[in-house]
């Protein structure tokens, strides 16, 4: 089991954080540009923690070499069903450098991105607060 799957299943903050490099790029489904640095990176995972409702990795996928994982999902978001793939790079030191989420169907991106748009004044004063 990759460290981040672990670190998201016991829903431990602070280790997903930990797995972060300082350079990653985070990359939304609903957002056009992406997300560069740790500490947006891990104030946008802990708003998608509270938005997503059954929460549950369902597959999980690694490159031989180990530097690219696919981790495959299911949530409820807003009482829409969704499918999801969480797309990891690590680093030579191990870390995730390069973050990538893709969802469907269209109906819960839509509920995935409003609700984080509500959450979003939240996730950038906590990003703010970690630099």
């Amino acid at each position: 089991m990759h460290p981040f799957r672990k670190a998201v299943e016991d829903r431990d903050h602070e280790a997903m954080a930990a797995l972060l490099a300082e350079n990653v790029v985070f990359t939304s489904p609903v957002a056009f540009k992406p997300y560069p640095g740790k500490a947006i990176t891990a104030a946008i995972l802990r708003g998608v923690m509270r938005v997503f409702e059954d929460f549950t990795y369902v597959r999980e996928i690694a490159d031989p070499g180990g530097r690219d994982h696919a981790l495959v999902f299911t949530a409820t978001v807003d009482g829409k069903q969704i499918q999801g793939c969480d797309f990891l790079h690590v680093d030579e030191d191990g870390l995730i450098d390069d973050f990538t989420v893709m969802v469907r169907p269209l109906s819960a991106a839509q509920a995935l991105a409003a609700a984080m748009g509500a959450q979003f004044e939240r996730i950038a004063a906590e990003a703010a607060a970690e630099r």
